[in-house]
């Protein structure tokens, strides 16, 4: 990659604050102030600060199952109180600080100026400086270097801590050489101690001052500037769910992903298949790589448009990542004696491609989350939609606009605003406790804001690109962050409801509660909803909005016009044609569905668009008739095996293969929709068995919507093609009533409890129980109707699916219907 001129490896320092009390004295044959990392474990937190215990409990413990971590050394808090205890040093920081009030802002800027002046002008010990520079030259020996390169990059050890996040509360000083550089370097990170920032979050969260002490790691640093970094959580980092690694990945080095400078790619991996699952193409407009002889440590360079388009990590590089993580955290979660998800900072060496840890501690925000506990938020109104983003969290929270330029800028903030500017960093934390919201127009999900946010408890909207310049100071806007991966900042004072449900009180059913999932975006986060799996997944729903052009013009764009092709073209940049670009993106939304639900059942119906919804898509309209009637049209079943779709819909049984096989998501169940005769299930499944999904092969079951007068009298004959069934009422009551269901003249004839429907209903469901075929209902009916439910669960029906708002409400009402049926009434 042509961001940096290849170097010798570098070499890392970190920091880590200790609490005092806990001194131990050096071991026999160990110098007073510096511990190489492999002699150190999580035992020695009180020495070392959690930081670099944990670089030594890896190192010792975790690169035998192939964890990658630089080795390095420690300077121990003897060093911080060392420099403490030179010629009034202690007395004259514990009087400024005693002078400082952290509130006041002007207050804040003078005293930690000024504590920071004393501990950089406070003399190094001899003695300290001597073991720094053999520690220094002992490390550049075992890595071929005269001098290695230095990075000094100061943390707190309660950032090592799974209920507080002090991210970049200290400084980091990157590119230095040589033991005069590294000692400044040293005194300088020992100084950050007292950034305003780090002041500020101490005081408001009781920590003494004069009582937290540092430590510094010196680590060698991998290459990174000349390939790629990034940090990973070991869980979605905005709904908790656990059974993925979030990973995100930039050029160069790592330090412009914490601080929102560059929008990174965004990767899934399944940790129970150790798979990857999704991949999201980030800008990464720049990369921060060394500044070679500029007078500067680094600098950001832009990054070439081609290299943009493409991604910084091979799928086989994300599942190496993976596993890594997992060794982690699962390490972790046994050492500490409960769950521990990790975040974790890796790095890819530019000159062999080799992946390395450069840190790990417990993530914060859903550490300690009370799993029993399902909180949503859920807008009661909506206005127009000012900017989107990233939505980082699932809150909602709504203020008049702050827009801010910089931290200088902070004594403008007002409690209860929303934050809206270009980036944070650790100076802005001062005012963030105190915001409704926070709109960023860079960054991504592990950007600063979006990390402080989440401990917060914030809704934040990040890398919308263009907040500021279209929010203005003082209007009101609501941020909502509660409808998937998509945060929106609409206009207005909208109201919104906070729900709070124990799900752990939850009754347990014979007849299984499933939910309809339509939006991927939102399954992570509806995984922990108290239901059986999805009994509705729509294919269209993510056609329409992550991929949104016609299948067969995405096989044969030379069919449609120039200005088709042309958008086509910008559309699918960074994929290999048309037909990888559809199979990827229907896999990838697929995925998450399945791997939110997993190993529930997770049912997903092949595509359902009527000719005139088809036509809306990007070049629809070159390959779809105008029907009269569409609603009973070409659609569903009579379309797969048609020469004018067949070539489209080899692309979802593509993608749907490879969720089964190649993600090992098996738990996915295939539905196919209006299938009007037993010819048209012969076909399809053979059509579907040419490209890898035959029933029965890998456990693959195949069900069939039951919406057709057809499939209620002909069930016995349906039930010879397929596992299972799934009623819509809404096609099966415009159909027995003979009513089209979008008229507005005839809405209050189309009824699902009409007599003639509900029979049809207990019918379809006495036949499928003749069969031995499960059945169970996905459409409005049972949501909109209690009574129906209740009526189908007498019935023997074996699930119910329902919109995810009535899914714990029906659960209770079932268990009611089946404690009286129980009891013979």
């Amino acid at each position: 990659m042509p961001l940096g001129t290849p170097l010798a490896p570098a070499v890392l320092v970190r920091s880590d604050i200790l609490a005092d009390g806990a001194e131990r004295g050096p071991e026999e044959g160990i110098v007073r102030f510096i511990r190489r990392f492999d002699s150190l474990t999580l035992d020695d937190i009180p020495l070392v600060g959690g930081k670099n215990a944990s670089f030594g409990e890896m190192i010792r413990s975790l690169s035998p199952l192939g964890v990658r971590v630089p080795d390095g050394f420690a300077l121990t808090a003897e060093a911080y109180r060392a420099l403490l205890d030179g010629p009034g040093v202690r007395a004259a920081l514990r009087s400024t600080l005693a002078a400082l009030d952290p509130r006041d802002v002007d207050s804040l800027r003078t005293g930690g100026a000024a504590a920071r002046r004393l501990l950089r002008e406070a003399p190094v010990p001899p003695e300290l400086e001597r073991e720094i520079e053999e520690a220094y030259a002992a490390l550049s020996r075992q890595y071929g270097q005269e001098a290695a390169d230095v990075a000094v990059r100061s943390s707190a050890t309660a950032e090592d801590l799974p209920t507080a996040s002090f991210a970049g509360q200290q400084e980091t000083y990157l590119n230095v050489r040589g033991v005069p550089h590294l000692v400044e370097a040293c005194r300088k990170c020992f100084a950050s101690l007292f950034t305003d920032r780090a002041i500020s979050y101490r005081a408001e969260r009781g920590f003494d001052h004069d009582k937290v002490y540092l430590s510094i790691g010196v680590q060698k640093m991998v290459r990174s500037d000349q390939a790629g970094s990034g940090v990973l959580f070991t869980l979605d980092t905005e709904s908790g769910f656990d059974g993925v690694v979030f990973i995100t990945a930039v050029y160069g080095l790592g330090e412009n992903i914490v601080q929102g400078v560059a929008n990174p790619d965004e990767y899934l991996v399944f940790k129970p298949t150790l798979r990857e699952i999704s991949r999201r193409l980030g800008s990464k407009e720049i990369a921060m790589v060394y500044d070679e002889g500029g007078g500067r440590s680094t600098r950001n360079v832009s990054v070439p448009e081609a290299l943009r388009r493409e991604f910084v990590l091979s799928r086989d590089e994300t599942v190496e990542l993976a596993r890594q993580a997992i060794a982690i955290e699962k390490h972790y979660t046994e050492r500490a004696g409960e769950r521990r998800p990790m975040d974790i900072e890796w790095a890819k060496d530019g000159r062999d491609g080799a992946l390395f840890i450069v840190q790990a501690r417990p993530e914060t925000a859903h550490a300690r989350r009370d799993t029993a506990k399902l909180v949503t938020y859920a807008l009661k109104e909506r206005g127009p939609v000012r900017v989107c983003g990233r939505a980082v969290g699932t809150q909602i929270g709504a203020g008049p606009v702050a827009r801010l330029t910089s931290a200088a800028e902070l004594h403008r903030f007002r409690p209860g605003s929303v934050l809206v500017t270009a980036m944070t960093d650790p100076d802005w934390e001062p005012i963030l406790r105190t915001a409704s919201a926070v709109v960023t127009d860079h960054g991504g999900r592990t950007c600063h804001a979006a990390i402080v946010s989440r401990e917060l408890g914030l809704p934040c909207v990040v890398g919308t690109g263009n907040g500021t310049a279209l929010l203005r100071d003082g209007e009101a806007v609501t941020v909502s962050c509660a409808e998937g991966e998509t945060g929106v900042v609409m206009e207005g004072i909208l109201g919104f409801e906070r729900n709070e449900l124990d799900v752990s009180e939850l009754p347990r059913t014979r007849t299984r509660i499933y939910v309809n999932v339509g939006d991927p975006g939102q399954a992570f986060a509806l995984s922990f909803l108290p239901v059986d799996g999805v009994g509705l997944a729509r294919e269209e729903f993510i056609i329409t909005s992550a991929i949104g052009i016609h299948p067969m013009a995405l096989i044969h764009p030379e069919r449609t016009d120039d200005e088709t092709r042309r958008e086509i073209a910008a559309r699918i940049r960074g994929y290999r044609d048309g037909s990888a670009f559809f199979e990827e993106k229907l896999a990838e939304g697929v995925a998450r569905i399945a791997a939110g639900f997993h190993p529930r059942p997770v049912i997903v119906r092949l595509s359902d668009f009527k000719t005139n919804e088809y036509a809306g898509l990007l070049g629809g309209r070159f390959f779809e008739p105008e029907e009269e009637n569409p609603m009973i049209g070409f659609r569903g079943a009579s379309r797969y095996a048609h020469p004018a779709y067949r070539e489209g819909f080899a692309l979802e049984c593509r993608a749907l293969r490879r969720v089964r096989e190649e993600m090992g998501l098996e738990n996915l169940v295939v539905m196919i929709p209006f299938c009007r005769t037993i010819a048209e299930a012969e076909s399809v499944q053979e059509e579907m068995a040419r490209h890898g999904l035959r029933r029965g092969e890998r456990g693959l079951e195949i069900y069939v919507m039951c919406e057709i007068p057809a499939n209620v009298l002909l069930i016995d004959e349906f039930a010879r093609h397929f596992d299972g069934f799934s009623i819509g009422s809404n096609d099966l009551t415009q159909l027995v009533l003979g009513v089209d269901r979008d008229s507005s003249i005839l809405g209050g004839v189309f009824d699902e409890r009409n007599p003639a429907v509900v029979r049809a209903l207990e019918m379809a469901v006495e036949g499928a129980r003749r069969a031995g075929r499960k059945i169970g209902i996905c459409g409005q009916a049972p949501s909109d109707y209690p009574e129906l439910a209740e009526r189908l669960v007498r019935a023997g029906i074996d699930s119910l699916s329902l919109s995810t708002d009535v899914a714990v409400a029906t659960r209770l009402r079932v268990a009611e219907v089946e404690r009286r049926l129980a009891a013979g009434r």
